[in-house]
């Protein structure tokens, strides 16, 4: 079953248009078919950004697409966690004067970020494309432990919530209460393959509890297309949890047996391959979710930083390429 698959995201070259989506007044998503999902919300006096896309040329084409709707000035950019594709093209919005991330979030950039950056660059080069405009890791200016309101006026209001550990150390959601829009991060897919390398997986079925409790109407996934209606979105919660729980089922059960990391994958792909399979970018995560799995169900609490040599030689293992 572990036939031949090119490293990471390196064959993936088709471009994607992201698409404009109103998801409720004055609150927008720049959706892809599978690349990373932002949006942003526009209030009284400014326009809040959720994440920013990879590089400054993606994040320009996401500028011009903002100011089809507005021309409001863009003055705050909301982390919804840390990897570079969804953060390093904060410095195409000169306007901004506030950057604000989770206390979590932070801890993260100053262990790991620009290994991260290093990393992901090699892992997803059509999204790194122009990589030599970025300026330097992207750093909030604001930070909170558990949850920050922003004010958008007329007494609406954009709060941010640290929910607890799932996807990163980190993760933020963005929930808009007077229209039921959560922006979810990389916390919930939508049939996209589930990034777990840095992940607290046995946390992460907690987070997405309280997302679900929520009952969020519309929901902007990591990745893949926006849920529309309550039922939908705890679908697409809930299939985020099945994924990650077959993962760790998968791989406990290896360990039980005695196996290797290259036993726990191939008993992972056997797993989860029937059902999750042909959702993309899942061959691009397997490898290292069950890494991440193997190592936190051995008792490694934190997440071992990946570099671009880690990265190649776990697909050497894994893959064999």
């Amino acid at each position: 079953m572990t036939a031949t698959v090119s490293f990471a995201s390196a064959s993936d070259t088709r471009e994607q248009k992201p698409r404009l989506q109103e998801l409720a007044p004055g609150a927008y998503g720049y959706i892809s078919d599978f690349d990373p999902n932002c949006g942003f919300v526009v209030g009284d006096e400014q326009v809040v950004l959720i994440d920013t896309r990879p590089t400054p040329r993606m994040a320009r084409d996401f500028l011009a697409a903002i100011r089809s709707v507005t021309d409001k000035p863009i003055r705050t950019i909301v982390l919804t966690h840390y990897h570079a594709v969804r953060v390093m093209g904060a410095s195409a919005f000169d306007e901004v004067q506030e950057i604000v991330a989770s206390n979590g979030t932070l801890d993260w950039i100053r262990t790991r970020g620009q290994a991260d950056f290093e990393s992901e660059v090699g892992r997803f080069p059509r999204l790194f494309a122009g990589v030599e405009e970025i300026p330097g890791l992207t750093f909030p200016t604001t930070v909170f432990e558990r949850e920050m309101t922003l004010p958008l006026g007329g007494g609406r209001e954009l709060r941010l919530m640290a929910l607890g550990r799932g996807h990163s150390s980190g993760d933020t959601v963005a929930w808009l209460p007077d229209s039921g829009v959560l922006f979810a991060g990389d916390v919930v897919e939508n049939h996209c393959g589930v990034y777990a390398g840095d992940a607290y997986i046995g946390d992460w079925a907690g987070t997405l509890d309280a997302v679900r409790a929520l009952k969020p109407r519309v929901l902007v996934p990591g990745r893949g297309a926006v849920l529309q209606g309550e039922a939908a979105c705890a679908e697409a919660i809930g299939l985020t949890k099945d994924f990650l729980s077959t993962l760790l089922d998968s791989v406990r059960a290896g360990i039980a047996a005695g196996e290797t990391l290259k036993g726990c994958f191939a008993r992972a792909e056997a797993a989860m391959t029937p059902r999750f399979g042909g959702w993309p970018v899942f061959q691009h995560v397997l490898p290292f979710d069950v890494s991440r799995a193997y190592d936190e169900l051995r008792g490694i609490e934190h997440p071992v930083v990946w570099t671009a040599e880690r990265d190649r030689e776990l697909w050497q293992v894994l893959r064999g390429t």
